[in-house]
């Protein structure tokens, strides 16, 4: 499980972005997004660097990732 702070997230299409970036890689993939803490919970099999790479090329900059 990865915990990802995701500043530039606002809305739902936000949400939406960013969950469909990290299906791309894995479509059983549980992603979990707080709006309110700017957060996105992902558990997944792929790694780390590659869900941040995605997210990021969603263009949704990761603050810190762990």
């Amino acid at each position: 499980m990865y915990e990802l702070q995701v500043e530039e997230m606002s809305c739902g299409h936000c949400v939406g972005a960013v969950t469909a970036a990290v299906r791309a890689l894995d479509p059983q993939a549980q992603v979990q997004v707080d709006l309110a803490a700017k957060t996105v919970t992902v558990r997944t099999g792929v790694a780390l660097a590659r869900v941040r790479g995605a997210i990021e090329e969603a263009g949704y900059p990761v603050a810190a990732a762990h």
